[in-house]
């Protein structure tokens, strides 16, 4: 439902109503909007009581009346900052349990007897969880008026925190599902525990004062350039400079701590200093995104220079909608602590901010609010909120919904349901439309080298390189608003020098997964969607560089020296930014490549540009590993049709066509399975993830419709087994985020290793021990053989060279359960893994852990010798058998996930169902993949229509039950060194010289 803004006014009651609104305790943003909602409540007769952790003045500056009552009680934390531009995931959740869960029964306890005791008519939250649920409790309706919620915020901290605080995110969810229904502030994020919505207009606060006032206040005059520097305190040891600014500027400084120093062309402004007669009297403002910074920079028409800020997951909505309206500069964090803001500043003055909508959500939201406490029924004869949830606390956040989608804010929101199952990355393709796609292309690019092998997102990608002049010339374009990082990728390449082109898909781990650092046989298949990168090496004389990275080069003076500049499609959702730039000198430590440590910590700087470590990381690899240097500017556009975050190896697909791309443009010869090495290298020791090897041998050295075959001791690819023409597989997404830099992955790794050194020392101890007790002569039970085996499982490389007959004789019933890291430290000295480390105060599963790999190593060999069995029903019984046993065996590590079990149950009814079983069943098993904890399902079953149709039934009936859409992967295409590489050089017509 949307309120439109006509029906904004709020008459004054003849009922005298009382409301009580909770505010949460992040930051003042969330204070100030309710300001101006209180007092279009206050206008209208009623009394506000505001329960707040927030400064009185920032109410009472805003509102003086009696009816205002303010009562200073903290309810929840929101995210905890290290700084205002770091926020600490472990930190939030752990601060909001202390606050919020723990006392949980007390403080419903008080909630219920004050809102009791000042008899309110209606509860309003923005957006405090456990008001809602205090308010049913006291049978008192309850609204909330926000543009997110907080279980959808902590929903992403729990895939680094770790599993084990899911909990709070759930009980979050279930309390806001009391709430009757939302008030939804325009870039919203989405809020499934909220049954019933109505949209309202931007929440801004009004203007006190004049532009030419303020100023005149200031001493200020019409011809300085005036920027507000707006963070809600500083980023940590910062120290502002005099030269940051252009000549001509000034600089207003909000809540600057008393200690800063500011040179003259910066001024302190008061704590107290009303924020938006301020802004309107600027040129321009530089700040962190937040819902007020942004309300009030688009009402004001303010061109709004922003950092991002890492792992705040309401940011990315707030930006596509400023950036829509043509208010909003991005500023990477290097360049804001560096003081490199001159050409920020300047192209934000340049801007043309065009919001014309509503700005009156304040009194709106209080109409409505005012008729909900009267008796007027809002919501619908929906579902509960609690029937509808289920696993929706974590299941629909779409921060990763699909990349490179230019959707507007709002409506985006309302079509993304739509949108789910389209391919994603590169601009969308149909198959119908190849042959004029490729007359498109092949006139404006001439193939010097390669094949693009008919593959239609191939021909997409090359259709969108031969677009982006158009991009570039703005004066030209026609579009109202291109996306900046398409407008990025048109300022990369020189079109007079050849670019290359690579692919490498994702995979679907059909056996294997987590067993492969253990030495398992994996069995995976390269899936249809895959990554795309270009690349170019110009001189750095021809290399055109991006304003703020010749700002840098400038202020070094050296003149032209090699830079890396990446452009990475698919940021509009995501906390990354879009773009990534470096001087290839960085690289360097002293005459040496820096040490992958020193990377780690180089990428980890800026967690918005973090992404960069998967592509820019290559480079060092290969400096570090091969001798290379590069004299030459690089230029490198990444575009992945690869979805993030379901186990599908979005980062492995990344990694190797970053690589492939690189060898191609530098004439390396690297054969596909040194390509994945080095690309497992990047992950593990620049991004600092614990993968194994699969995932990007899969992405270098596989082939479609196949399954790469590989023992991976490291990384021996021991064939290609063809998938029969019966049998098909499927990759199901769950919609639960995976990581494999997440906690849960890391501690069943770190779990398996030290099993492996306990069996190790087990064997030791008894071998020892048994020729100890025989004095040199052996015992009657015990032969050569047995001393020798025994002898080679103390000395064990890989748990999976175990046999599951050795484990369960031997070492089963003596391998703990679990240990505490220092009492494995002080007993082992160490796991003997060197891309994990254990942390010792936590407590790791071992035998589940350690277990794991050994029988699905002894699995994997047995799916293999089934694919290439006699064609049967029990054949596919058998493959589906296996990846239930799997599945489960996941679980016991504590890898499950709800939406993955929900899968893989739909799967079994789907089985053993009566239709099925009348007709020939086609769908035989399913098991979560990759690393577990979330990401997508693998299904098995007959290659026909009906299995097509089934899966398509597991999608909908998930949704039903969950809210959301499951992406769906099906088909296979071919690996990066099957792809090899094209050379491409421009066809560039007379006009465009």
């Amino acid at each position: 439902m949307r309120i439109e803004e006509e029906s904004a006014a709020v008459s004054a009651s003849r009922r005298h109503l009382v409301f009580a609104y909770y505010v949460t305790g992040h930051g003042f943003g969330h204070a100030t909007r309710v300001v101006e909602v209180a007092r279009h409540l206050i206008l209208a007769g009623h009394d506000v009581h505001v329960v707040t952790g927030a400064p009185d003045f920032v109410f009472t500056s805003a509102i003086d009346s009696p009816r205002l009552f303010i009562r200073k009680v903290l309810l929840d934390c929101g995210a905890v900052q290290a700084d205002a531009l770091t926020v600490d995931r472990l930190a939030s959740l752990e601060k909001y349990l202390e606050t919020a869960v723990k006392p949980r029964e007390s403080i419903l306890a008080t909630e219920i007897e004050w809102l009791t005791s000042i008899k309110a008519d209606l509860v309003v939250s923005d957006v405090v969880p456990v008001a809602c649920r205090a308010a049913a409790d006291a049978s008192i309706r309850s609204v909330c008026v926000t543009n997110f919620s907080w279980d959808f915020i902590y929903a992403e901290y729990v895939m680094a925190a770790g599993n084990h605080h899911r909990s709070t995110v759930w009980q979050i969810a279930e309390d806001y599902s009391h709430c009757e229904f939302l008030i939804r502030l325009p870039g919203y994020c989405p809020m499934p525990a909220f049954r019933d919505v109505i949209d309202v207009p931007l929440v801004v606060r009004r203007l006190h004062k004049g532009r030419k006032e303020v100023r005149k206040e200031l001493g200020i005059s019409e011809d300085v350039k005036l920027v507000i520097l707006n963070f809600g305190g500083q980023p940590s040891g910062w120290k502002l400079r005099e030269e940051y600014l252009p000549p001509g500027w000034l600089c207003l400084v909000c809540g600057a701590s008393n200690t800063l120093e500011l040179p003259l062309n910066f001024i302190k402004l008061p704590k107290d200093a009303y924020t938006p007669d301020v802004m309107a009297a600027s040129d321009c403002m530089l700040g962190k995104i937040g819902y007020g910074t942004v309300s009030e920079a688009l009402a004001f028409k303010l061109p709004f220079v922003f950092v991002r800020r890492d792992y705040f997951n309401e940011e990315p909505f707030l930006r596509n909608m400023l950036e829509f309206y043509q208010c909003g500069v991005e500023m990477i964090r290097r360049d804001l602590l560096t003081g490199h803001w001159k050409p920020y500043l300047e192209r934000a003055i340049s801007l043309k901010p065009c919001y014309e909508g509503g700005i009156n959500g304040g009194e709106v939201a209080a109409h409505i609010l005012q008729e909900t406490a009267m008796g007027k029924n809002y919501a619908s004869d929906k579902f509960s909120g609690a029937r509808r949830l289920r696993d929706a606390i974590i299941l629909g956040y779409q921060l990763q919904r699909v990349p490179g989608r230019d959707i507007s804010i709002p409506e985006w929101y309302a079509n993304a349901e739509n949108e789910l199952s389209k391919s994603t990355g590169s601009p969308s393709f149909h198959r119908s439309e190849n042959v004029s796609v490729l007359s498109s292309w092949t006139e404006d690019f001439e193939i010097i080298h390669g094949d693009f092998q008919g593959l239609s997102d191939t021909m997409s990608f090359l259709k969108s390189l031969a677009d982006l002049d158009t991009i570039y010339d703005s004066e030209k374009s026609t579009e109202k608003r291109q996306m900046r990082e398409r407008k990025a990728a048109a300022a990369l390449f020189n079109w007079e020098e050849e670019v290359f082109v690579t692919r490498a898909p994702g995979r679907l781990d059909v056996m294997g997964g987590i067993a492969d650092y253990s030495g398992s046989l994996v069995l995976q298949m390269p899936i249809r969607e895959a990554c795309h990168v270009a690349v170019q090496r110009n001189h750095p004389s021809k290399h055109r560089l991006w304003k703020h990275a010749q700002a840098r080069q400038n202020a070094k003076g050296q003149g032209p020296t090699p830079v890396l500049q990446i452009v990475s499609y698919g940021s509009e959702l995501s906390n990354r930014g879009p773009t990534f730039d470096m001087d290839l000198s960085d690289f360097m430590d002293g005459d040496q490549p820096m040490s992958y440590d020193k990377a780690k910590k180089y990428f980890s700087q800026d967690p918005s540009q973090k992404w960069a470590a998967y592509v820019a990381g290559t480079i060092l690899v290969l400096m570090r590993e091969l001798g290379v240097r590069f004299e030459d500017s690089i230029s490198m556009l990444v575009s992945s049709a690869v979805p993030e975050g379901k186990g599908v190896s979005s980062s492995a697909s990344v990694e190797v066509a970053s690589m492939s791309a690189l060898a191609a443009a530098h004439g390396f010869s690297i054969s596909p399975k040194d390509i994945a090495l080095l690309s497992q290298k990047v992950e593990n020791h620049v991004v600092g993830a614990p993968c194994g090897v699969m995932d990007q041998m899969t992405s270098a050295c596989g082939e479609a419709n196949k399954l790469l075959a590989m023992v991976c001791q490291p990384a021996e690819v021991i064939g290609l087994v063809e998938i029969p023409t019966h049998i098909r597989f499927w990759g199901i997404d769950s919609g639960i985020r995976h990581s494999v830099g997440g906690a849960d992955y890391g501690s069943v790794r770190i779990g398996a290793f030290m099993g492996r050194e306990i069996i190790k020392s087990i064997a030791s101890t008894t071998s020892h021990s048994l020729v100890t007790i025989a004095n040199g002569s052996m015992p009657d039970d015990l032969d050569d053989d047995g001393v020798e085996l025994l002898k080679a499982e103390a000395s064990l490389d890989y748990l999976c060279n175990l046999s599951p007959h050795r484990f369960e004789a031997l070492y089963a019933n003596i391998l703990p359960d679990s240990i505490l890291g220092e009492t494995f430290v002080n007993k082992y000295a160490g796991h003997n893994d060197p891309v994990t480390v254990i942390d010792q105060n936590r407590t790791y599963g071992v035998k589940a852990a350690a277990k794991h790999p050994i029988y699905e190593n002894f699995r994997v060999k047995a799916f293999k010798a089934l694919l290439t069995s006699t064609t049967s029903d029990e054949q596919l019984t058998a493959l589906g058998e296996l990846l239930y046993q799997c599945h489960y065996s996941y679980s016991a590590c504590g890898l499950g996930s709800d939406g993955t079990d929900r899968l893989v149950r739909l799967v079994q009814e789907m089985q053993h169902g009566k239709l099925s079983k009348s007709e020939d069943g086609t769908l035989y098993g399913a098991k979560i993949t990759g690393g577990g904890s979330g990401g997508t399902v693998c299904v098995v079953g007959r290659n026909c229509l009906r299995s097509s149709q089934q899966i398509l039934e597991i999608q909908h009936r998930y949704k039903s039950a969950t809210g959301y859409l499951p992406f769906i992967f099906e088909g296979s295409s071919p690996g990066a060194g099957k792809f090899g590489y094209l050379r491409i050089r421009r066809r560039i017509s007379p006009n465009k010289l």
